[in-house]
């Protein structure tokens, strides 16, 4: 594993013309992000050596070079999910690889089904914890240079950052909500029952990703943070049926507004 992400690395770097300091993965309907990024180059998942290819609508499948709010950054317009049969290993392959190529903090983007009953469709909350349904990404051999084999899970996103995003929200009078994030393996959205199962057990939002990167990021030293898009509500008298298509119009719409906080936050690291 470790040849092959360094033999990805050194691939890219003759592509590249700075060192990226700031790691973006953007999730379902949020590759607008793109758009605020001053992009140097532009890389196609399947012309990078041992990177996994996205099959999903919604993800572009590009590893994106440039600056945005003043920083050297890397974004991924498009992630990679367990459920498409990739192993976690493919799945969490590309965090690895951006520490590889020198980020210093990782930002993490997603579209979630609520299940608080005080969220509403469209909000943005940024995720302070959460809990893991899918497998962990470290299971197998560990690789020392990785990081420790038991990582500890008590900070996971960064508290400081959380702090961070609040104050540019509130400078920018955009409501954020605040809350757990639980991963499950998907493809189907939940029925009611899981929907209730998961706030019984401490949920805000339910989803298919982020969970997996972020724990690669905690074992790596990657300081985190991650924010969920608010694209339908799995609350008792607010469940309807939920289509792909539906969620990418939803998180695109709203988009716009992560973006700001994302970039506010990139130029004050």
């Amino acid at each position: 594993m470790l040849e092959t992400i360094k033999d990805t690395v050194n691939y890219i770097r003759t592509h590249i013309k700075s060192e990226p300091e700031v790691g973006i993965i953007l999730g379902t309907g949020l590759g607008g992000l793109v758009k605020e990024i001053e992009i140097e180059i532009s890389i196609s998942y399947k012309d990078i050596p041992n990177f996994p290819v996205s099959t999903v609508e919604g993800h572009s499948g590009k590893l994106i070079f440039g600056k945005l709010g003043g920083k050297n950054v890397v974004a991924m317009q498009g992630r990679f999910h367990y459920y498409e049969g990739y192993e976690m290993s493919k799945v969490v392959f590309p965090v690895r690889v951006m520490k590889y190529l020198g980020i210093k903090t990782l930002f993490i983007s997603n579209a979630s089904g609520g299940v608080n009953p005080n969220f509403e469709i469209g909000d943005l909350m940024i995720i302070n914890d959460h809990i893991c349904l899918v497998p962990n990404p470290l299971i197998g051999r560990n690789e020392s240079e990785f990081g420790p084999r038991f990582p500890d899970m008590s900070e996971i996103y960064d508290k400081t950052l959380i702090i961070k995003a609040k104050a540019i929200a509130d400078k920018l009078e955009i409501k954020v909500q605040e809350g757990v994030y639980t991963a499950t393996t998907g493809p189907t959205f939940e029925t009611p029952a899981e929907y209730k199962f998961f706030r019984i057990i401490g949920s805000d939002t339910v989803g298919m990703s982020t969970v997996p990167e972020a724990i690669i990021a905690r074992q790596m030293g990657i300081p985190c943070f991650a924010m969920s898009i608010i694209t339908d509500l799995g609350v008792p008298g607010k469940i309807v049926e939920v289509t792909h298509e539906e969620v990418q119009k939803v998180a695109t719409k709203a988009e716009v507004k992560m973006t700001r906080i994302f970039k506010g936050m990139i130029e004050q690291l």
